[in-house]
């Protein structure tokens, strides 16, 4: 099986090294200083908190023709160079292309440019690369698995087995039947979260002890959340709909924890601060979103402001807004039927 994993960045260089070592025939696409430290030194990999570094020599391409024969490829590319890769893979004629990137703007120009041939999919591992080393973590499977699927939402045979490629590779891997609403909502979630570290001044720490910046960013996810409910796109995964429902305070303590900790320097801030245009295309992206629906996103608005480096961080530590308890009914109701059920079974006994 021969795959073509157009990309060279974080992710890409992982998953065509995984792959490669998992005994596939994988060539990377890559040009300028990273396709020179591919081919004198090969892909370094370390995995975040380990020691071991790992070189896989990879065969690389600086120019894709027509000619060339591949089974599948991989577009692992950040948002805003999307467009520039579709155009140098539709004339290559690969009958199998998984894109996977961040895409709130939905699936009209990756079909218009690869028509059927198009899957889509979502990296389950965060990093950063620095002096030619590639730092990287793998999302658990329960957390945040590779996820695939087919843009008509069909369980096909393709799917499977760039399923089982990628999962003998190492990778957790899950299919999902809506795709498009998938990417959405990762969207919905990721731009208040990217923006909000950006209020911080690209610090995860300090955003856990900057109240305001994390009710900002909370009010944002929600915000986003009714954008795609009033488009008729479902929360997806559905469990993520709970953060419609929990009250702000639990929400806020929640997230203080996470981002106090080095797992979101590592998988969640890294990313932002290296790729800020990937970061403030996705927001354009969601307020096109917004207007679409006819919603106003003030929350959204307050953190878009903070995409502009000449835009003075907030201060830390900044504690001028009131969280709201609003949907705490919701956990007391849920609290109700437990004790209502515990009460049946033991009455049963």
């Amino acid at each position: 099986m021969k795959i073509l994993v157009l990309g060279a960045g974080v992710l890409g260089t992982l998953y065509a090294a995984r792959l490669y070592q998992a005994g596939y025939d994988v060539t990377v696409l890559a040009r300028g200083q990273r396709l020179a430290e591919l081919r004198t030194r090969g892909a370094l990999l370390q995995r975040d908190g380990h020691r071991a570094r790992i070189e896989v020599r990879l065969p690389v391409l600086d120019r894709l023709t027509p000619t060339l024969a591949f089974d599948w490829a991989i577009v692992l590319v950040r948002r805003e160079q999307l467009e520039a890769a579709l155009v140098e893979i539709e004339p290559t004629g690969i009958p199998n292309v998984l894109v996977m990137t961040n895409n709130a703007a939905g699936t009209a120009a990756i079909e218009a440019r690869l028509g059927s041939r198009a899957l889509l999919g979502f990296a389950g591992a965060g990093g950063g690369r620095q002096d030619g080393v590639v730092s990287y973590t793998m999302l658990p499977g329960w957390f945040q698995p590779t996820t695939l699927g087919e843009i008509d939402g069909q369980p096909t045979d393709r799917l499977r087995w760039i399923a089982a490629a990628l999962h003998r590779a190492g990778f957790p891997v899950a299919l999902c039947p809506r795709m498009d609403a998938w990417l959405k909502t990762h969207a919905a979630l990721v731009s208040p979260i990217a923006n909000a570290i950006a209020l911080a001044g690209g610090d995860p720490r300090r955003l856990a002890l900057t109240p305001d910046g994390l009710l900002l960013m909370i009010r944002s996810m929600r915000e986003q959340f009714r954008v795609l409910r009033a488009l008729r796109i479902p929360i997806t995964p559905p469990r993520l709909a709970l953060l419609r429902w929990v009250p702000e305070p639990l929400l806020q303590l929640v997230f203080k924890r996470v981002m106090g900790t080095r797992w979101a320097e590592r998988v969640i801030a890294r990313h932002a601060n290296a790729a800020p245009r990937e970061m403030r295309r996705i927001a354009d992206e969601l307020r096109d979103l917004a207007q679409k629906a006819g919603q106003k996103t003030p929350a959204s608005d307050a953190l878009f402001q903070y995409t502009d480096p000449a835009v003075t961080p907030m201060d830390a530590g900044r504690r001028t807004m009131h969280p709201s308890w609003n949907g705490s009914l919701f956990f007391m109701g849920l609290g109700v039927l437990w004790v209502f059920l515990e009460i049946r079974r033991r009455r049963r006994r």
